[in-house]
């Protein structure tokens, strides 16, 4: 097979646009990083020049159709639930888009992937402040209490919870011994939650709580 100077084209555009995206998952330490998204991109690319020159006179998608889902197993590999919150998801779409840019490249559509590769970096590089401005109106917590044995503790934990501007979403309570373990999952701005925790250690029914 010739190499063509488009070919040489397409390589170096896959290892730069996942040059770029992998700088910023590397620079933010993520498990895929700088070589993985470049690896990825670059993949996608042959796979998809390869499928277009040995189809013949099948069906050329067959091939790069395959790689939607063999990406979607690797990117599965970087997701992990740590303490009840799931993480690693932005990492894993990254592959995956990754992936699509790399699809792109090796058909030959380079203004549609260059459009796509700035709006992902301003999406990566932008939008972690406009989360964090989301995440401070409203946040998602679980809070473990142990307290004595009492029907009334709970409800006048859980009014504890209310009076300080947080919305109760979910709520148990668990036998111990003599002792009452309850969970509370809530939700309301940070400042709430430290208002709540504040309480919480000040409270002289309280034998332990965590968040």
């Amino acid at each position: 097979m010739v190499i063509s100077p488009e070919d040489l084209l397409k390589l170096g555009l896959a290892i730069l646009v996942g040059g770029l995206i992998g700088a910023e998952r590397e620079y933010h330490d993520k498990s895929a990083g700088f070589r993985t998204i470049i690896f990825i991109c670059t993949g996608a690319t042959l796979f998809t020049i390869f499928s277009i020159r040995l189809a013949g006179d099948s069906d050329p998608t067959r091939i790069a159709a395959n790689i939607v889902s063999g990406v979607g197993f690797l990117g599965a590999g970087t997701i992990l639930r740590d303490a009840g919150r799931v993480m690693g998801l932005t990492t894993a779409a990254t592959i995956w888009l990754a992936a699509a840019l790399g699809m792109g490249i090796g058909g030959g559509h380079y203004a549609f992937v260059g459009t796509a590769t700035v709006a992902i970096m301003i999406v990566l590089w932008f939008f972690p402040s406009l989360e964090r401005v989301i995440d401070n109106i409203r946040d998602h917590r679980a809070y473990e209490v142990v307290c004595p044995l009492a029907p009334e503790k709970f409800e006048e934990i859980e009014a504890l919870f209310k009076s300080c501007g947080l919305k109760v979403l979910s709520r148990k309570r668990l036998k111990s011994g003599d002792a009452m373990q309850c969970t509370w999952e809530v939700a309301g701005a940070p400042k709430n939650h430290t208002a709540v925790a504040e309480k919480l250690f000040a409270h002289p029914d309280i034998r332990e709580f965590r968040v």
